[in-house]
């Protein structure tokens, strides 16, 4: 008999009929998320789960007593408790690599409309105003041949720094765990301490994953370190921001603006004082958001699945995870 799977989030028509071919299978195919009581009812019987920010905790577990292996839609596996995972022999897959050019993208978008203001001055225009070209109330800031600074030089973030660097002739910082001299060489990149780079960047791009040491890394200390003409993007975790540390920079105006696809809160509270700045755009945290790249994941997420329910060592296996797998 084949293996039982639940899918908890909506995924394209290719992935589930590839699904098809592999499991028996229940689904979750609304666009709001999962009432997790009700997962907990589908999971009984289900030997994997195919999902995207779901808690994976004791409480799951305790309701899955089949369950082997999470296969996440994301490259983040924050939601994963790893510790509880490991004491009940669950394996965790994400999908690494094949958002990175699709969240580059979005990151440079985020980059240009806060620099030019390009989201205000739409609404400028829709609003019936029109303004001089020589009115320095509508003057942005260049982007071009600018310094910036990327916190986690990973995939993504060297996919940020090859767009900055040959598309813009920008001066590339970065600051990591490790230096990467590879990197360094073929982008002429610099390394720098976390406040070297805060002070002397333009543009600054959070792309650190989120954990434990890196919850509120950015806060008012960092801010205050900041160039007043610097942008800000946050595409990584919400919470590795403090948000509200955020809000006083922009309204004290220690920065020029911030772009951000993430909250601390997802989704946005309404009357979160962010939605309400000119100087701010935001997103829906959409940075893979293209019907390409969501196959994609959506595809590695599934081959995670297969291989995992069918003896092979998953490709995306999560490193803290590794040593679970016996050959």
């Amino acid at each position: 008999m084949l293996p039982q799977i639940y899918i908890a989030r909506k995924i394209p028509v290719e992935v589930e009929n590839y699904i098809a071919e592999h499991f028996r299978y229940k689904k979750w195919d609304r666009l709001e998320p999962i009432p997790r009581e009700y997962l907990f009812e589908q999971l009984a019987d289900c030997e994997g789960l195919l999902t995207s920010g779901t808690r994976i905790d004791q409480e799951l577990l305790d309701h899955s007593p089949k369950l082997k292996v999470v296969s996440n839609i994301s490259v983040g596996y924050n939601n994963f408790d790893l510790e509880v995972m490991r004491e009940r022999k669950i394996l965790g897959t994400n999908t690494p690599k094949v958002l990175d050019d699709t969240v580059a993208d979005l990151i440079l978008s985020l980059m240009l409309s806060v620099a030019r203001r390009v989201p205000e001055l739409d609404r400028y225009v829709r609003a019936g105003h029109w303004s001089s070209k020589d009115d320095e109330n509508i003057f942005g800031v260049d982007v071009h041949h600018k310094t910036l600074g990327i916190i986690g030089m990973g995939n993504i973030g060297q996919a940020v720094a090859q767009r900055g660097k040959w598309g813009f002739g920008m001066n590339i910082l970065y600051h990591n765990r490790h230096s990467k001299p590879d990197v360094e060489q073929a982008l002429d990149a610099a390394y720098r301490s976390k406040e070297e780079l805060l002070r002397e960047s333009d543009f600054i791009v959070l792309m650190t994953p989120l954990t434990p040491e890196t919850r509120h890394y950015i806060g008012e200390r960092e801010f205050a370190m900041m160039k007043p003409s610097a942008v800000f993007i946050n595409a990584s975790r919400g919470a590795t921001v403090d948000e509200a540390a955020l809000i006083n920079a922009l309204r004290m105006k220690q920065i020029f603006g911030a772009g951000l696809d993430v909250f601390e809160q997802e989704p946005v509270d309404p009357k979160n004082p962010l939605l309400t700045m000119d100087n701010v755009v935001v997103l829906p945290h959409i940075g893979s958001a293209t019907s390409q790249t969501r196959l994609e994941m959506g595809m590695l997420a599934a081959r995670n699945l297969v291989d995992a329910l069918y003896g092979r060592k998953p490709s995306q296996l999560v490193k803290e995870l590794q040593d679970l797998y016996e050959s």
